[in-house]
């Protein structure tokens, strides 16, 4: 444990692209009531970060550490009973837009949604799991994907993507997966896609029934905004689909007429990211997810690992839409 009084971090304080991004020299976040300092060893970058760094996010209020995941060391605590060395995982919840996140060697989170993990796994692969595992399969239990179902994933190379794929697949789902990027088809396919389908930026109707004349019985539509109207059309009937994403940008469904655009019969539900924080369902999901890894029976699939002075170009390298699976940022500590 250092004693240094300061801690290295990014910060944004402005809006704009990843040269907003700043190292700076922080004091380390003070303790206080039902709050947790954690050591910061790992963290997986997401999209919605890039959202609130270009500034929309209506929340967030800048200068401000992003960072909606992070894996680490509890350092000290307002609780009694989480000892320091714990080794804890923390998603969501308000990280990086309500409050600092984990942009940083050190992080002050909400002690309540600290969920303490026994692993053997690197840093770098047990921080690639939180937030990517836990929309993935908050997503399918809010599809209620059963064996046998027929399901798209749009967006399926994205972190959560490729999560959903192998939970689903393991499930014995039958999985489509959209890909923008025809080169990505091997990686789906190796990962558990039966099929792959290549978006063109249209509708899919096309493609998905020339693969089930019925259509699918669910989607998770990873893209949001300008896709879910599209995604309600591909259903069978009484199917269900599940937004939990907006890699399109757009937190707005474009003329949205639900009376219209919802067929008799058919779910239009969400995962949202609050319910991570609630009734304990976290973190024994994400203590078997992570055993099935060190036994083995799960993969977990990592684009590329960056440093925290790396972050800029981890934004880069993710606006131009390279990677397949999680990006993760290693935290050196002195």
């Amino acid at each position: 444990m250092s004693d240094r009084p300061t801690m290295r971090a990014m910060v944004v304080e402005h809006p704009g692209g990843p040269d907003v991004l700043r190292p700076r020299e922080l004091p380390r976040p003070g303790l206080r009531d039902g709050w947790t300092r954690i050591r910061v060893m790992a963290f997986g970058l997401n999209r919605s970060e890039l959202f609130t760094r270009r500034g929309l996010s209506p929340v967030v209020r800048f200068p401000r550490v992003l960072g909606i995941e992070c894996v680490g060391i509890v350092e000290s605590s307002s609780d009694p009973g989480l000892s320091a060395g714990t080794v804890v995982a923390a998603a969501m919840g308000g990280m990086g837009r309500q409050f600092d996140g984990s942009y940083a060697q050190y992080t002050l989170l909400p002690t309540a949604q600290l969920m303490p993990v026994i692993s053997h796994l690197p840093w770098h692969v047990l921080a690639a799991v939180p937030e990517s595992f836990l929309t993935a399969y908050g997503s399918l239990e809010a599809l209620e994907a059963r064996p046998g179902h027929r399901l798209l994933i749009r967006a399926a190379t994205s972190s959560v993507g490729m999560a959903a794929l192998a939970l689903a697949a393991a499930q014995g789902v039958e999985v489509a997966a959209t890909t923008r990027d025809p080169s990505k088809t091997p990686k789906l396919l190796q990962h558990g896609a039966e099929h792959v389908v290549i978006d063109q930026g249209g509708s899919l109707g096309k493609e998905v029934l020339a693969i089930w004349p019925d259509g699918a019985d669910r989607v998770l539509d990873l893209v949001g905004g300008t896709t879910v109207l599209d995604s309600l059309r591909l259903l069978s009937t009484g199917g269900r689909v599940c937004n939990s994403g907006i890699l399109s940008d757009s937190w707005i469904i474009p003329g949205f007429e639900p009376l219209e655009d919802i067929p008799s019969g058919a779910t239009l539900t969400t995962f949202s990211s609050s319910s991570v924080n609630s009734g304990g369902w976290a973190r024994q999901a994400l203590q078997q997810h992570l055993d099935e890894i060190d036994e083995g029976s799960r993969q977990v699939v990592i684009d590329r690992v960056f440093s925290l002075d790396e972050v800029p170009a981890a934004h880069h390298h993710m606006e131009t839409n390279r990677a397949v699976g999680k990006v993760v940022a290693v935290v050196q500590h002195s």
